[in-house]
């Protein structure tokens, strides 16, 4: 189900906002979980003074919305967001999780904000030193940005549109999954196996081959139709290092017939030994 990422500066109305629109959801019978600073028992002051802890806070945070995000639930993040490197962070896990999301701006201003702030009692107020640079840092969400879109920015007294909300959320496909994203599907349950065994064997005949071959003569190897010629002594460091990169790449590119792995690693190894 579908992600709601809230931003905006500190004391902006994240909280509030986040409220009105689970509401709204369990109105229309949707299940909904929040995910937020408030889970972790911080101290923001200390949190937002600490590059290190903040780091940390993040990685909570987006663990946190992964781990809930399911066909069942809608997740709302309520934090302030406020790096667009972290949202493109969310935007891949939504594309991973093939489900849509949206971005909500509490797009207050700078003054509203500090104000709103100075009401809190004092042990749910920003200080005024970490306030600041928090709104200094602060990355504002862009339409055109493909983790920013569909973007709705609330103004202060602005009444949420819960209608193109639901709509986003709903009525749109989820981003185009890529390469980066894919895991891919093994091609038989024994795949990874077949692939170890079968190019540590040719690893070892190759090596055996070596002790009795003249460069540029034929090494043939079991199970391959294709022959190997080596023009230069290889030794058992080189090709474990081939080995470990073909199995990285067939493990994002795996083939259907286990069999065949014998000579695309010849092909490989004749490629890469040029």
């Amino acid at each position: 189900m579908p992600l709601v990422v809230l931003c905006g500066f500190p004391s902006s109305g994240k909280t509030k906002r986040t409220n009105e629109i689970k509401k709204q959801l369990e109105k229309n019978d949707k299940k909904v979980i929040v995910v937020s600073e408030h889970n972790f028992g911080i101290d923001k002051n200390l949190v937002y003074a600490d590059s290190k802890k903040e780091v940390s806070l993040r990685g909570d945070l987006r663990s946190g919305v992964l781990r809930e995000i399911s066909k069942e639930t809608v997740v709302i993040l309520d934090s302030l967001n406020y790096i667009k490197g972290f949202r493109y962070e969310l935007f891949c896990g939504i594309k991973s999780a093939q489900t849509p999301h949206c971005v909500v701006h509490c797009d207050v201003s700078h003054d509203d904000a500090r104000e709103w702030n100075e009401g809190r009692p004092e042990g749910e107020r920003y200080n005024q030193d970490v306030f600041d640079a928090l709104v200094m840092r602060f990355e504002p969400p862009v339409g055109k940005n493909r983790w920013d879109k569909p973007l709705f920015s609330l103004k202060k007294d602005e009444n949420v549109d819960f209608e193109a909300i639901s709509s986003a959320l709903f009525n749109t496909k989820p981003p185009a999954r890529n390469m980066s994203t894919v895991s891919q599907p093994l091609s038989s349950t024994n795949f990874l196996h077949e692939l170890d065994k079968k190019t540590q064997q040719i690893v070892t005949t190759v090596i055996a081959a070596q002790k009795t071959s003249v460069p540029g003569e034929a090494v043939i190897v079991p199970g391959a139709t294709d022959k190997l010629f080596l023009m230069k002594h290889l030794s058992m460091a080189e090709l474990q290092r081939h080995r470990r990169q073909f199995i990285s790449y067939t493990k994002v590119h795996p083939v259907e017939n286990v069999g065949m792995i014998p000579n695309m690693f010849i092909q490989y190894l004749s490629n890469s030994i040029k």
